[in-house]
């Protein structure tokens, strides 16, 4: 835990409410999204009882498995579940732009939008993982055929699941860490992990919180005192009243899900969500294309080739995610400048027709000289960044140290200033102008270089072996 974010957490002990640790929303909230509230049951791997489902905050879909243990009941399950999230992702592959790419060289085709889901937590997440993983190699054909709606629910299940191990990936979001992300509270972590408390909490304070701190569950496991006073007895004689019993213990989280939408929405969007729902719809682009030319189902396991190249994107989608929030939430930078990996200061000199000419060719080179209150921990020839000009680098040259407890920090400028030897206007700072510098930066980095699956070593299992993984499948 965060300096800031403890301090925040006991200001909301002493408030009785949940104290914001953001100034902006950093994810994407969808006009129109899919709200999929699952429920397995407790004791069960990945046997559905229930779902809860649909666009419309006035009328979802219940989705029961009256037995969850027969087999042809959770398949129908499946298939019916999977023709409606078929339906709603197909809805955003109509239009196209074209997405210039190679330095303007060449284009690219995707999709204007992208489908989004909500479920209410982490485990929602996983409960989509598990289906997916059972679902999406089932055939349509043989001994034990299925629906055709059944390994396409599997494989966007899949795509979704995936998806929401990106960082800052806004295609699957699960409420209680969009929730998380914004704001805390006055409890445990632990704690948090209930929707109907947490939400509470940053609408109406601790006393609403803990007055439904012993509601309904959120989800996708029942609650076991549920299970054996209600619904075992239900279920064992297949009573025709289980579809009403399930509505009224899964309504309260369908009615806050769509609360916590709304709630979101009502925040401003912080400048580079946009950026990454662009890399959000690339993905779905790229899969829907990938679905409509026949391409196989994603395999049960990764090579170590394509392991290791997940690891690095996800290495790199997080690094640039912390460095993204930082630069659109000055709440979420103050923790930087608190570790020293940024300060903030006033230009009190500027050179910024500076030529360097000592080399081939002579260069444009400005320099600043920022005096800071804040401690540097920064030495010459370090690189920083300041948010609100990030295509420009600012080299230390030096930093002095003033009797006033003060530093002056002179830095050299190259970037982002044009192509002549005069910048452009507004792209050298000023004197008197405020500036926040920082360690930070977007700068792309290239990936290191893997070999191709073909040639992979035998310490590491040696080349893939794509074969029929269907057998040892769990079963839905």
């Amino acid at each position: 835990m965060s300096t800031l974010t403890a301090l925040a957490r006991a200001q909301a002990v002493a408030a009785g409410r949940a104290q914001p640790i953001a100034t902006v929303r950093h994810l994407h909230v969808h006009d129109h999204p899919l709200v999929l509230v699952p429920l397995a049951m407790a004791g069960e791997a990945n046997a559905p009882l229930a779902a809860m489902v649909g666009t419309d905050p006035a009328e979802p879909e219940l989705l029961v498995v009256t037995q969850p243990r027969d087999r042809d009941e959770r398949f129908r399950f499946a298939d019916r579940l999977g023709q409606i999230i078929i339906a709603y992702v197909d809805m955003f592959a109509d239009g196209t732009e074209d997405v210039p790419i190679d330095r303007g060289k060449d284009v690219r085709t995707r999709y204007l939008d992208a489908p989004q889901i909500w479920v209410p937590n982490p485990g929602g997440v996983d409960f989509l993982r598990l289906f997916g993983r059972s679902t999406r190699f089932r055939t349509v054909d043989g001994e034990h055929p299925v629906p055709a709606s059944v390994p396409m629910l599997g494989r966007w299940l899949t795509f979704f699941a995936n998806s929401a191990e990106v960082p800052g990936s806004s295609l699957l979001l699960n409420a209680v860490q969009a929730l998380g992300l914004h704001w805390v509270t006055g409890q445990s972590s632990a704690e948090d992990a209930q929707l109907g408390v947490l939400l509470a909490w940053i609408e109406d304070g601790f006393a609403a919180a803990r007055a439904v701190e012993n509601g309904p569950v959120a989800g996708p496991a029942t609650d076991p005192d549920f299970d054996n006073r209600v619904l075992a007895p239900l279920i064992e004689r297949s009573a025709p009243e289980l579809p009403g019993v399930l509505r009224e213990l899964m309504w309260p989280t369908w009615e806050r899900m769509w609360r916590v939408h709304d709630l979101l929405r009502r925040l401003p969007a912080g400048e580079r969500v946009r950026q990454r729902w662009d890399a959000d719809r690339d993905a779905y682009t790229a899969f829907t294309q990938h679905v409509a030319e026949g391409g196989a189902p994603q395999p049960r396991r990764d090579g170590a080739v394509a392991a290791a190249a997940r690891l690095q994107r996800l290495e790199t989608a997080a690094s640039r995610y912390a460095v993204q929030r930082a630069f659109d939430d000055p709440l979420v930078l103050a923790e930087y400048r608190l570790a020293g990996a940024a300060f903030a200061g006033t230009v009190t000199l500027a050179a910024p027709d500076r030529v360097d000419d000592t080399g081939k060719r002579p260069v444009l080179r400005p320099r600043i000289m920022v005096r800071t209150a804040e401690a540097v921990r920064v030495e010459a020839g370090t690189s920083l960044t300041s948010p609100s000009r990030p295509a420009q680098k600012a080299r230390v040259i030096s930093v002095a140290r003033l009797d006033s407890g003060e530093s002056d920090v002179l830095l050299e400028l190259s970037g982002g200033m044009g192509r002549k030897l005069t910048p452009e206007p507004g792209t050298v700072p000023s004197v008197g102008e405020q500036l926040i510098l920082t360690t930070l930066s977007e700068e792309f980095r290239r990936s290191g270089s893997l070999p191709d699956p073909t040639e992979t070593p035998w310490t590491h299992g040696g080349p893939p072996i794509y074969d029929d993984p269907t057998p040892d499948l769990p079963r839905p």
